[in-house]
């Protein structure tokens, strides 16, 4: 029988150290919504602050023509009208440059706006940028993430690391959206 040692509580302390400051660095429900202006797919600059007083729901997306990044937008745009009917306008942010995004957006047929950070800056100050595993290996990028704002520009929902499948549906149901069947 094998015997397990305690854990260092050096280890352990360190450990929740960074994971606490891991958390703290998250955006979350209560905060105001960091404001930005980003070129839009549509061609004029699209400012955050000027949304209010609309909810919005702020996604951040990998990259435009990739499997997930397309199942998110076509799963947001076939829910775009009953997100519309609750009061929402939608928003997706990824660090494509506006040329990609417009592409994006024709090829897509979306409804909603994307807006363009090719130097990822305001993913970074919204925490949606940083260190990931995707497919095995560690590399830096988009953390794909959902935000819902409120008509005061407070973030009433935040989510980091969410997974493309489904996620719309599961975001509907939490913001008691209903949608209609496709």
């Amino acid at each position: 029988m094998r015997r397990r040692c305690p854990p260092d509580p050096a280890i352990t302390d360190q450990a929740k150290q960074v994971m606490e400051e891991y958390e703290m660095a998250h955006l979350k429900s209560g905060d105001m919504a960091p404001d930005f202006t980003l070129e839009s797919d549509d061609g004029p600059e699209l400012t955050l602050s000027q949304l209010r007083p609309q909810k919005v729901i702020l996604y951040t997306y990998p990259a435009a023509f990739t499997p997930g990044c397309s199942l998110e937008a076509q799963d947001f745009r076939d829910a775009y009208a009953d997100f519309e009917r609750a009061g929402y306008v939608i928003v997706g942010i990824s660090p494509d440059k506006a040329e990609k995004i417009a592409a994006f957006a024709e090829e897509m047929n979306l409804p909603f706006t994307l807006v363009a950070d090719p130097d990822h800056k305001v993913l970074e100050q919204w925490d949606a940028w940083g260190e990931k595993t995707t497919f095995g290996r560690r590399m830096v990028g988009v953390i794909r993430s959902t935000f819902v704002i409120d008509g005061d520009g407070r973030i009433t929902l935040a989510e980091y690391g969410v997974k493309a499948p489904g996620h719309v549906e599961r975001l509907a149901e939490q913001l008691g959206v209903e949608l209609a069947p496709f």
